[in-house]
């Protein structure tokens, strides 16, 4: 029997995911301590009840697309609208060198997935998503890029596929990080520099960051401090702010509507998220630096982290988990190769490119984060190395600000490229 919802049935049931995985994130101490997200950890218990569902009864369930479409939207307009290029100057050249080393291993992550999955005689578009599709990206990139793959290049089982490779990822990419910026840190000898007496523009930035301490508070921190990656933190936002921003995110999802159109068939045709974020990146910082507009970044962060959970818990419900059943064997040897690879990458190519020092180490432990994982994860990875050592005001400056939005416009490129290669 199939049954199917429409958007209001879909709200709820979406709403009643992520509460459940509220519950589950509080009371499983594993969950909490690598990061699993709400709508993962609620999402993937009622993708096995519908599983179970279908497997003894036949009971199969459609969602409504529309709502889910159009909270992913958002999401990544929301990823556009916080992209201020503006930040780049308070980062400087650290920021920068560490947007390029991550971009490389992003390339490269996507190389090794892609090849590794032509050897393993499957697509080599799962390549991608046992790449920087689900890794790298996330699961809100894994679903958004699932749904592209299915649709548009016959891929089955991409989505479902790609939100069990982003749950991997939040796990291994928990475990990696510390230990290997510990081994970094003892092996070389390895010791916090001492405070500048003179701190450059970039130090002076990054020593007000104590929201990312765990010695700090969050009233000590500032209310103006407040990120996109932290969703649980409280904003004060008014009606009015939040009707200026909504009214941003539609201008955002207009413009991706518009391309969509217009490219369609040209060398120019993306999907529509990618369209969503560039015109959030576009809008965000042509208001900021033609207009010298006041962008309300703790709105933004609100609606954006509201769209992702709602989006995630209707992506899981809507998951075939019987189309993965083939794909264990081969898709674990990937990403066992994938961690492996991410360990020598961050060994070698980050520590060493960052400078060699601890503020290098704590960064490499950052970029395991979010290299397997998500943004969230970095910031835990960090801090398991600064409580136990010395604070690195710079890691905490820099990693949140890649790990945020800039290596989801790379992210989105990168992957633009490869889908469109001939022998993809």
């Amino acid at each position: 029997m199939e049954i199917t919802l429409n958007g209001y049935y879909t709200l709820i049931f979406a709403t009643l995911v992520l509460l459940l995985g509220r519950f589950l994130v509080k009371k499983v101490k594993f969950l909490e301590d690598f990061n699993i997200p709400e709508p993962v950890a609620g999402g993937l218990i009622a993708a096995v009840i519908v599983y179970a569902l279908n497997f003894i009864w036949g009971y199969s369930f459609n969602f409504h697309q529309g709502l889910q479409t159009a909270t992913m939207l958002m999401f990544f307009a929301s990823i556009g609208l916080s992209a201020d290029f503006g930040r780049l100057k308070a980062g400087g050249t650290p920021l920068l060198i560490f947007t390029i080393v991550v971009s490389v291993f992003i390339i490269l992550q996507d190389v090794v997935g892609v090849t590794m999955a032509s050897a393993l005689g499957l697509d080599p578009l799962l390549g991608l998503v046992t790449g920087s599709i689900a890794l790298t990206g996330g699961h809100g990139t894994a679903g958004a890029w699932g749904a592209v793959l299915e649709q548009e290049y016959g891929v089955v089982g991409a989505t479902t596929l790609g939100i069990a490779v982003a749950t991997y990822g939040l796990v291994a990419g928990g475990i990696v990080g510390g230990p290997v910026a510990r081994r970094l840190i003892n092996k070389l000898g390895l010791k916090p520099a001492p405070a500048n007496a003179n701190p450059s523009d970039v130090e002076k930035v990054a020593g007000a960051q104590s929201l990312y301490s765990t010695k700090h508070s969050e009233k000590e921190a500032g209310d103006n401090q407040e990120m996109f990656e932290k969703p649980d933190n409280i904003r004060l936002i008014t009606a009015s702010s939040t009707i200026e921003t909504l009214a941003l995110f539609a201008g955002a999802l207009a413009f991706a509507d518009l391309m969509t159109i217009v490219a369609e068939g040209t060398s120019f045709e993306l999907p529509t998220f990618v369209w969503a974020l560039a015109g959030g990146v576009i809008l965000r910082n042509s208001l900021t630096m033609i207009f010298n507009f006041d962008m309300f970044d703790r709105a933004i962060d609100v609606i954006g982290n509201a769209s992702l959970s709602l989006f995630l818990a209707m992506a899981l419900l809507s998951l075939k988990l019987w189309e993965l059943t083939d794909l264990a064997g081969p898709v674990l040897i990937i990403l066992l190769v994938q961690t492996f690879v991410m360990i020598l990458y961050v060994y070698f190519v980050t520590f060493k490119v960052m400078g060699k020092n601890y503020d290098a180490a704590v960064l490499s432990a950052g970029h395991c984060g979010f290299g397997m994982g998500a943004t969230p994860t970095a910031i835990a990875n960090m801090q398991a190395v600064t409580d136990r050592y010395l604070p690195s005001p710079k890691a905490f400056l820099i990693v949140p600000m890649v790990g945020a939005f800039f290596v989801d416009i790379v992210n989105a490129t990168v992957l633009q490229i490869f889908t469109k290669l001939p022998f993809m």
